[in-house]
């Protein structure tokens, strides 16, 4: 295993022990938070039929609910910072339960999108952004472990609720189903309850150690593994104390790496999120029958699965965590991919076939996802950069799907659609490979230069303490 990247905490981790529970909590809750807004598309193509609206109108049903999740963030790290995990989470599942009741007397479209979309997403918000938060403060060594395993949540979930659903609209109906919903997803409280904050004082405390003229400081700026062993965060990050919000902290505005993410992130959500949502419709506007078109969904939900805790165990490898960037950049790319070739599928085998390697292109990236982020900023200042990141993130996210509802609604056809989400995924993955190349040789080169500062401090130092030594000795003999 490698080298811990550096959490910038006051104590060190337990890796383990009660962290697992803790883990399995953030399974729930993460699982719910991205699960459930696609899940809903099985209801699409009814509601849609039910209120006589358009592709790109009903898109805005998950579209809203989902930048609503993301508007969320902020508030959400407001109140983690100040409250914890585990209210946090507990109110979001309360939350979504009672959006979901609401939404079942909906009379109009515009009702789903004030209760699915915007109280909904709210409880997502509640629920995602403690979940990743709470992960860093029991993790460190296994952390990209932990991060892949709690984010498998999602894609089982979406496996079990994708011919649920089905089966729910088929007995009940979209308003019966919404009922029943609402009580299956109280048991993001439940995850909540498992979300006990870190016992910090039977924990060992982080003590900076003296530095030595023999080279250690060389050897550990060497054998820094990741890309938040920043330069220039320590040189900053005592002026940006004073003068940075205590709740949000936007000196990573300052930030190089989270510039980079966020840059990147703003233009791939624009293509992140509307082939799931229409992945189901598109099978049937295709000629496929109800449950064959959820069994899509189904077949995407496994493949993910399986390959986020492999991303995670891979992206804790000794090869790939000392440029982790660089296999993110490599995911956000292969999505583009998958989406510009899938209009090539011929029939039913050939969406499965798009679905198994789109199911491993977005496992790989939500896996990797929130990881990368604290590789860069830190454990300590992961809170905040959720909150900054899905609060910009929410505007993609919102047009996202309605912009690709629209192309079918002008064409006709899904190809245009999936021709735009290949292609907004990936140039932000070409721009990740480039500049994360930059950002790590400029690492580097920070790096090198702070070694060599060390050094001629420590000369220095034995230069004085040797001159010091030869006066007292003078003085002695005198």
């Amino acid at each position: 295993m490698p080298p811990a990247a550096a959490s910038n905490l006051d104590y060190t981790p337990p890796d383990g022990g009660w962290g697992w529970a803790v883990v399995f909590g953030s399974f729930i809750s993460i699982g719910f938070s991205y699960a459930f807004p696609k899940s809903l598309t099985i209801y699409f193509k009814e509601i849609q039929e039910y209120f006589s609206v358009s592709y790109s109108q009903i898109a805005w049903v998950s579209s809203v609910m989902l930048a609503s999740m993301y508007a969320g963030g902020p508030v959400s790290s407001i109140l983690v910072n100040r409250y914890g995990s585990r209210p946090v989470v507990m109110v979001g599942g309360v939350m979504v339960s009672t959006a979901m009741v609401l939404a079942s007397f909906g009379r109009t479209i515009i009702h789903l999108y004030l209760c699915v979309g915007v109280i909904g997403g709210l409880g997502l918000a509640f629920n995602l952004q403690p979940a990743l938060t709470i992960i860093g403060t029991y993790f460190q060594v296994k952390r990209p472990m932990a991060n892949g395993l709690a984010m498998t949540g999602s894609p089982v979930v979406l496996s079990t609720l994708a011919p649920l659903n089905q089966f729910l609209f088929d007995c009940f109906g979209w308003r019966g189903s919404f009922l029943i919903l609402g009580s299956i997803v109280l048991n993001c409280c439940v995850a909540g309850s498992l979300m006990r904050p870190v016992n910090k004082n039977a924990l060992p405390k982080l003590k900076a150690e003296p530095s030595e003229c023999n080279g250690p400081a060389a050897e550990e700026a060497a054998s820094a593994p990741s890309a938040n062993l920043l330069t220039e965060e320590n040189q900053s990050e005592s002026r940006s104390q004073g003068c940075v919000d205590k709740l949000i902290d936007v000196s990573l505005f300052r930030h190089r790496g989270f510039l980079i993410y966020l840059v990147g992130n703003v233009v791939m959500f624009f293509g992140f999120f509307a082939p799931v949502v229409f992945l189901a419709p598109y099978a049937k506007h295709q000629g496929m029958d109800d449950y064959s078109a959820a069994f899509l969904l189904s077949i995407f939900a496994l493949v993910d699965m399986f390959i986020r805790p492999a991303t995670g165990l891979l992206g804790n490898t000794k090869w790939i965590r000392p440029r982790i960037q660089y296999f993110f950049s490599f995911a956000v790319s292969y999505n583009g991919v998958c989406h510009l070739l899938c209009p090539l599928a011929d029939g039913y085998v050939g969406l499965v076939v798009y679905a198994v390697f789109f199911g491993l292109a977005f496992g790989m990236v939500s896996a990797l996802l929130f990881e990368v982020l604290m590789d860069l900023v830190g454990a300590h200042r992961f809170s905040s950069a959720v909150g900054l990141v899905t609060i910009i993130e929410c505007g993609p996210v919102l047009l996202g799907p309605p912009i690709s509802g629209a192309l079918v609604d002008i064409y006709g056809d899904y190809k245009y659609m999936y021709y735009a989400c290949g292609v907004f995924m990936l140039v932000p993955g070409i721009f990740f490979f480039i500049m994360h190349y930059y950002n790590y040789k400029k690492l580097d080169e920070e790096r090198r230069q702070a070694v060599a500062v060390d050094m001629r401090t420590c000369e220095e130092a034995v230069e004085l303490k040797t001159s010091q030594d030869e006066k007292t000795t003078h003085e002695t003999d005198g």
